[in-house]
This record gives C-alpha cells, structure tokens and sequence, in this order.
C-alpha cells in the first residue's frame, strides 16, 4: 500500500482538538478559512504520495556523497526540492512582505509531518531553511533580510544551522569558533562544526549557514556567543550568488539511518560572514531557530509513526499465516493490540504538535502573555513524545512484519532508522525534559496548572455523556498536578531531573487522552470513539507508574558510584 496522506485527520484535529477556528479568527491569519485550509492540505498530500514518497528508498540506498568537494545527492531529490520550491511550501509561514505565504504554523506543521512520513531524509531540508527565515525575519538587519528572504522562501537558496563541535555539543557554551571584524560591517569566521544537517546540496544556488562563534571580547560560555550569516556563495552586487566563500564540506557522516540527508563536518577558514542580531546575542537569536526546529523535529517523528503504521497496516492485511477469518495476520490478537496502539499513539502525539503549533500562532497573532506561556510549555513535550511515538511505532512496524521486518528490503527498518536520531538532534529529549521540570516551571507551575485546569474541566463536562472515558482521563489529570506540585517544591533540581523524563511522558499521555477524548465526543460510536476508548483503557494507566519514578528522587539514581557502576 504506498503512503496515503491523512488529510482527514488533520482537518478533524483542526476542528475538533486545537480549535483552529479561533486562529482563522484572528486579523493577522483571517485569510485561512475553511476552504483555503482544505486546498493546501490537499496540494501537499499530492506532493507527499506523488513526488516525495517515491524518494524515500532510493535516499536510502542511495546515500548523499562527497564527490572531489561535491556534494552529491541521492537520485531524485535535486527534482523533489525542485517541486517543493516551486509549491511554495518552504515560505508556507514566512512573513508576505519577503514573499512568504504568512500561514498559521499549524498548518505549516501538518505539511512538514506529511512531508516527514513520505520522505523524512528530504523534508529535513526544508525544515532546517524555514528554521533559519525565522531566526533572519526576527533578528537579522533589514539589508540581510531582503536580500536572503526572498530567495529562501523561494527555495531558491537553503539554511543550515552550525551549533555544535567536536568538544561542544550540549553544551554549546564551549565552542571555540571565533568571528573577527574586518571593519567593513563583515566579519571573518573560523571554526569547525558538526553533524551540520543538509551541509550543502546540489539543488540549491546558494547554501546560507547561521554559524555561532566568538567574537574577542566575548565571555566564556553561551553570554559571549554571537550568530553569523555565512553564505557558501558570497552575494555580488546583484543578489546572485558570487565566488565561493572560505568555506568547504570536509566530510559526510555515515549514520545509522536518514542516509539521504548529508549530515557535514563544515571547516570555516575565515569565511566572510554577517552578523545576525546584537554583538553576543547569538543564543537568543539562535533559539528561534531551535524552538521552531524542535517542533518540526516532533513533528518528524509523528511523520515517521504515520509511515510506519500505513507500512504495518498494509503487511498484516496481506500476510497470510495461521487460521483466522480473513487468513492473515490482521485477524491475530496481539497483531491488532500492536496496529491499535501504533495509530492511538500517533493520533495523540499529532494532536499535541497540533495544539503546540496552535498556540504558536494564538501568540503571535495576539501576544497574549498566556499563550506564549502555553507555546513554550508544550515545545519540550511535543518533541520528546512525538519523536519516541515515532520510534516506539517504527519499533512495532518491524515487529509486525515479523522475520521479515529484519530483512532491509521490507522497507519496515528504515522508519526506525531514520527517525532515531529524532530524540538526540535539536536538543535530546532528555534535556527537553530537564527544561520541562526546570525553565519551564520557573512560573511556579502557572502555566501548567492553566492546562491542567483546561483538561480537568473538560473531562468533567464529558462525565455526563462518556463518564467511562471522561472519569479516568480527570483522575490521571488530578494525579499529575500532585505530582507538579511536587517538582515545583523541589529545591534540588537533581531531583527534579532524575525524575524528569517519566514526568513528560505522564504529561504526555493525560494530554494525549484529553485530545482521544476530544475526538470522541465529536464521534460517538465510530472509529475515533473506539481508537479514544482503547488508548484511554491501555495506555493512559501508564500515567501511574511513571508519576511515581518522577516523585523518585535522585538518591536512587545516584546509588551507585561512578566506580561501582563500572565494576
């Protein structure tokens, strides 16, 4: 069965779950009706199923190489950037005045996740391009921005992102990158950077890279960084890409999976380069970026969990073994338990990234302080539960197909493949959840406790048609906002972190159960009532366990020694 795209899903969660009526409401997004909403999904299913999915075995065993300096890529792609640059879907949310379409971000996000279940290796070069519009439409000058929107938006030039370092990953305040004036309003940057994604391509005329170093006054750690625009190719007098900067791909990594991606090792030799925003303001400006990365990277990861569970469906339909009904494998127990669970989780996890973007949009659409704080709350949790609901799915999927989901001409392993890195790049979901426990309760839990109130009050409404479904959901609520109490009285975040993890992912299934139970209220009785009554009797009561590991503390965690850890 090839890639199908769920477009009724979407249209269903944008009715029923995030309220997009409310951002169609607002001045700044009113041309999204109804309609026009419909339309664009519908052109971007067709690209999904018609160009991209195509492309998504060929990038694999057709990796991107290193050709004397060129960069190559896989068979394919140079025609599938080329359809996505010329649909306009890379300027989707960019600002109108750069040529941008100025659509809401929730809709921008259900594009990229289609995108994500048909080709997750190329999607990822759009989505590190419009990272980088927002980071320049927020920081950059107004000669920067006129000169490198439009032809971004365009998709005629691509952005990367270059944090990390050999010696700084996480912690990025420990690049030694270094960015000296030339008195001319440039600057000349030096530096290696790492597992820089989609580093170069052959189908763009122009690759920009935001690049963070150091300028020679910069303090030690993160205060002392500053962020740079440095072009592969340096714009001459017209805007059209020039001679080549002091700049080279010195390598492309061989990964476990997303081998249509080039992930580079990027050498700066005092590369001619911009700044972006103020003089060691680099990280602030850079966090544009990563937070609208990380919501496209959970994003990925549901794409993924929709991709492997069409995969699954379409095995366990044909593979005939053992007596049941139909003669194959769908009629089997544990079969259906798998495929129930696959499509319950990424329903879930769909309709957090959905209500994430959502809230995106309501505060850039009416800077209400309360969305913003709802925006940053759900980022960390919308990451980390998408990218494991797509490893957790893709896991399943191989499950599934049985000895021959292991055999890599299935096409089952390369879901899991691919999206693994999701959980490490653009912040680990471990440090996601260090930031859910710790900055984002520096509010006392205010934030969280308007959503958990949200929830509640809706499962009590549902208690008079669906009290089976709505009772548990307010129960799991109630347990959960003991247990932020609990993180917000820690004075020692150790013990907040040791616990952090579990805690996201027991926030994650209460909300995931609050938008299940959403969707059958708005369906009594049909398949989304079923799907809601089995996620919320099977994998809601999840929630109790890993409530009681996040109230755990930390002297547990650190019983043993570093020495008797590795006796």
């Amino acid at each position: 069965m090839p890639y199908r795209a769920p477009i009724s899903d979407y249209e269903f969660l944008f009715r029923h779950a995030v309220n997009f009526d409310k951002i169609a409401a607002t001045e700044k997004f009113s041309e999204a009706s109804v309609d026009v909403v419909s339309a664009i999904l519908t052109e971007a299913g067709k690209l999904c199923e018609g160009v991209m999915a195509p492309l998504q075995r060929p990038g694999d065993l057709e990796p991107a190489r290193l050709e004397n300096g060129v960069l190559r890529t896989s068979t394919g792609y140079v025609d599938g950037w080329k359809a996505i640059a010329e649909g306009g879907w890379v300027g989707m949310s960019g600002d109108p005045d750069y040529g941008g379409m100025g659509l809401p971000m929730t809709l921008t996000t259900a594009v990229n996740e289609m995108m994500s279940a048909a080709c997750l290796s190329l999607q990822l070069a759009p989505l590190m391009t419009q990272g980088q519009i927002e980071a320049l439409e927020h920081h950059a000058s107004d000669e920067l921005k006129a000169l490198y929107l439009p032809k971004m938006m365009a998709g005629e030039w691509s952005g990367t992102m270059n944090l990390t370092e050999p010696q700084a990953g996480s912690d990025v305040g420990a690049l030694t990158s270094k960015a000296v004036s030339k008195g001319d309003g440039t600057y000349a940057v030096t530096g290696q950077k790492i597992f820089i994604s989609w580093g170069d391509n052959d189908f763009a005329e122009n690759v920009c890279h935001l690049v963070l170093a150091r300028l020679p006054d910069g303090v030690p750690g993160t205060k002392g960084i500053s962020l740079f625009l440095v072009p592969k190719l340096l714009p001459d007098e017209n805007g059209n890409p020039g001679v080549a900067n002091d700049l080279k791909v010195v390598s492309v990594e061989h990964k476990m999976g997303l081998h249509g991606s080039p992930t580079c090792v990027m050498q700066f030799d005092g590369a001619k380069g911009w700044l972006v925003g103020k003089e060691h303001g680099g990280m602030a400006a850079m966090f544009t970026m990563m937070n609208n990365a990380r919501l496209g990277v959970g994003g990925q990861g549901v794409g993924a969990a929709e991709g492997a569970y069409q995969h699954a469906l379409a095995y366990a339909l044909e593979r005939k073994q053992g007596k049941t009904p139909s003669g194959t494998i769908i009629d089997h127990a544990d079969v259906r338990r798998m495929l129930m669970s696959m499509r319950a989780d990424t329903f879930a996890a769909r309709a957090i990234m959905l209500a994430n973007a959502a809230a995106i949009d309501m505060a850039n659409a009416t800077g209400a302080a309360d969305w913003t704080s709802r925006a940053a709350l759900l980022t960390p949790i919308g990451k980390v539960f998408g990218t494991e609901t797509g490893m957790r799915v893709s896991e399943t999927g191989v499950q599934v197909h049985g000895g021959m989901g292991f055999i890599e001409e299935s096409g089952a392993a390369q879901y899991y493949r691919d999206v693994r890195v999701t959980a490490i790049y653009e912040g680990t979901n471990g440090i996601q959840a260090m930031d859910l426990v710790a900055r984002k309760m520096m509010d006392g839990g205010e934030a969280a406790s308007r959503l958990l109130d949200e929830i509640e009050d809706h499962a009590e409404h549902a208690r008079v048609t669906m009290p089976e479904l709505a009772g548990p959901v307010w129960e799991a609520t109630e347990s959960l906002r003991e247990t932020t109490e609990w993180m917000v009285a820690q004075s020692d975040l150790n013990n907040r972190f040791a616990g952090a993890v579990p805690y996201l992912h027991a926030f994650a299934r209460v909300l995931g159960a609050h938008y299940h139970l959403k969707a059958a209220l708005a369906e009594p009785g049909g398949p989304r009532f079923k799907l809601a009554r089995y996620y919320i009797n099977a994998l809601l009561p999840e929630y109790a366990g890993l409530l009681v590991q996040a109230q755990n503390g930390a002297d547990d965690v650190f019983g043993l020694s570093a020495e008797e850890l590795a006796s």
